[in-house]
């Protein structure tokens, strides 16, 4: 018995439903909290504070809102795709020299620096503005209607897109109190109005709705605050060797605007082992199985030496510093002699990786010890090319075929002269700086290189220098961040999913029960629904709310009314079923409820 109402040409069900609250009085209304919209006539002039107004409201609309969301996810798409100065400037100069056409326009657009860009930063404040704008107040009227009772019935019933009735010889009193226990029984808030119980369920719908704008609010302010207040550096470290959280440590560091260098958390830790282990045959031959940085790390100058092993995605976390895993790679352990035997330098020369097998490259610099033959000083750099696991000779450039250490090749070019450090310009550990150096020459005339095994030394022909390969060190590339506020992001995120599952999977609807003596002196029950959104759910449940009800109330025998010419009623009509059409039936029309049924 339950209709549902539905405008021809389709239009919003909330516009349809504001076009019947004249109808349906305070029953039809309060069912959300979203602003209503004036009429041209009840706005102001449009002066100065016109149309302040207007752009308030507009701001703080919903509709607003979401257009501003959608902008600022759309901004965020060059920011992924493009490489951005905050995260690695390297890649942003390598993509400037590869695309020279675009990179003025990327420039003057900022889509190296997105997130800290004027136009992603006036989005970002606008949606904080709308959110903010648009919540308070729909907070405020929800907070009312929660202190407020659910409205009486409207005048006629019949009107609601879902009604019953039935005839019962149960008393108003006693169906009207069946009913409100009913109701509560079935977590509604109910109460007697009149001649009804009025009963509405479904108030953490709009309640998650809030919940999931203000969750984007909580996420927003996480956002900021971080990258106010971050701080993110990278460290390499080979093994034996050990690293303090202090700025001069870092490798690269990168921080908010608003951080505080003194702020740093206390701690130190050392790189005992890295064990990388990995898949020897089958299609995944040379995936890594093992990826541990096994590490000795103390909190504070005198903290207590704790063992930890870092892995990828599982951090060591000290005072909520993190210290992620990110690289691994090998470093060859040479040493350098003089013409007299020397040693001059002996270190662990960490290399780059330059694909999955850990083909290395890089650069070996001696800068103070070394003599040539006449006895000056000079510098000496060697170009390096380091395989794990030698392919075996070949012609072109050897390569690796495994990335473990299981035959490890170092092939290197000797020069001489100045490496140039006291230039005052950065350089690149990883690459040589051959301006003025000048490549050592073999018997042939031709640039000295060498292929060298584990043990094996290359002579130079100055002075009977030399340089050995004396093993293979490994080592690991670690990210040290602090995020503060990273905790409120994820909570906003898991709030805000649960407030929008709240808003889309609940329904807001109210149920009245109206119960009155009919003409005849039989009890006459109406019950009718209506939801703030259009659900098959709604008639379902009026009609599991009045088959309950039925039970305690229920449907009294009509009399066997006689045609006027005497002959029974057929059976086949309503009219000659016991009891009409019963609570169990759901309208599908406007029919005018039962005689007696209005007061």
């Amino acid at each position: 018995m339950s209709k549902t109402t539905t405008n021809a040409s389709g239009e919003h069900e909330e516009k349809g439903r504001d076009e019947s609250a004249p109808e349906l009085g305070a029953a039809g209304s309060q069912l959300s909290t979203a602003p209503r919209e004036e009429s041209e006539a009840a706005l102001p002039a449009m002066g100065v504070i016109g149309w302040v107004r207007w752009f308030w409201r507009q701001l703080t609309s919903m509709r607003v809102a979401l257009i501003l969301l959608f902008l600022l996810s759309l901004g965020a798409i060059p920011g992924s795709l493009i490489p951005q100065n905050s995260v690695d400037e390297m890649k942003v100069q390598t993509f400037k020299e590869a695309h020279t056409t675009l990179t003025p326009i990327y420039e003057k657009l900022q889509f190296f620096d997105v997130y800290s860009s004027v136009w992603f930063s006036a989005i970002y404040i606008l949606l904080f503005i709308s959110l903010i704008g648009c919540i308070v107040p729909r907070t405020g009227q929800f907070i009312g209607q929660l202190r407020s009772r659910p409205p009486g019935a409207p005048k006629r019933l019949t009107r609601l897109p879902a009604y019953t009735t039935w005839r019962t010889e149960a008393e108003p009193e006693q169906v009207r109190e069946a009913a409100l226990a009913t109701l509560r029984g079935r977590r509604f808030r109910a109460h007697t109005v009149g001649d009804a119980v009025a009963a509405e369920k479904g108030y953490l719908r709009e309640a998650g709705n809030l919940l999931f704008h203000v969750s984007l609010i909580v996420m927003l302010v996480a956002f900021g605050y971080g990258q106010l207040f971050k701080s993110e550096g990278a460290k390499l470290i080979v093994e034996g060797d050990g690293f303090s959280n202090t700025l001069t440590q870092y490798d690269d560091f990168k921080s908010g605007s608003l951080f505080d260098y003194d702020g740093l958390v206390p701690f130190s830790f050392k790189l005992d082992d890295f064990v990388g282990t990995y898949e020897r045959s089958g299609p995944q031959k040379g995936t890594a199985r093992t990826f541990e940085a096994r590490v000795t790390y103390e909190k504070g100058a005198y903290g207590k030496p704790q063992k930890k092993v870092i892995e990828v995605n599982e951090p060591l976390v000290v005072d909520g510093t993190k210290v992620y895993l990110n690289a691994h790679g090998y470093a060859p352990v040479v040493s350098v002699k003089d013409a007299s035997g020397k040693e001059v330098y002996r270190n662990a020369v960490p290399l780059l990786p330059r694909d999955n097998n850990i083909t290395s490259t890089g650069a070996i610099k001696v800068l103070d010890g070394y003599r040539d033959k006449s006895g000056k000083k000079t510098q000496l750099g060697f170009q390096a090319f380091f395989v794990p696991t030698f392919a075996g000779d070949g012609k072109g450039t050897m390569f690796s075929q495994f990335p473990a250490a299981d035959m490890p090749v170092l092939a290197l070019n000797a020069y001489h002269g100045y490496l140039g450090p006291d230039s005052g310009l950065a350089q690149n550990v990883y690459q040589l700086d051959k301006k003025e150096m000048q490549p050592f020459k073999d018997g042939e005339g031709g640039d000295l290189k060498q292929r060298l095994l584990v043990g094996e030394t290359m002579k130079l022909p100055d002075g009977k220098a030399s340089i050995t390969f004396e093993g293979v060190e490994e080592w690991a590339s670690f990210q040290i961040s602090e995020q503060p506020a990273s905790g409120w992001a994820l909570g906003g995120s898991a709030a805000a999913i649960a407030g929008l599952a709240a808003s889309l999977f609940i329904q807001r609807r109210r149920v009245w029960v109206r119960a009155v003596r009919g003409a005849d002196g039989v009890t006459v029950v109406e019950m009718a629904g209506l939801g703030r959104s259009e659900s098959a759910r709604l008639p379902e449940e009026l009609a599991d709310l009045a088959l309950t009800l039925h039970d305690r109330a229920p449907s009294a025998p009509d009399p066997a009314p006689t045609g006027s010419d005497g002959d029974a009623p057929d059976p086949d009509t309503d009219e000659g079923r016991p009891g009409g059409p019963g609570p169990d039936s759901v309208e599908e029309s406007s029919e005018e409820p039962a005689e007696g049924a209005e007061k």
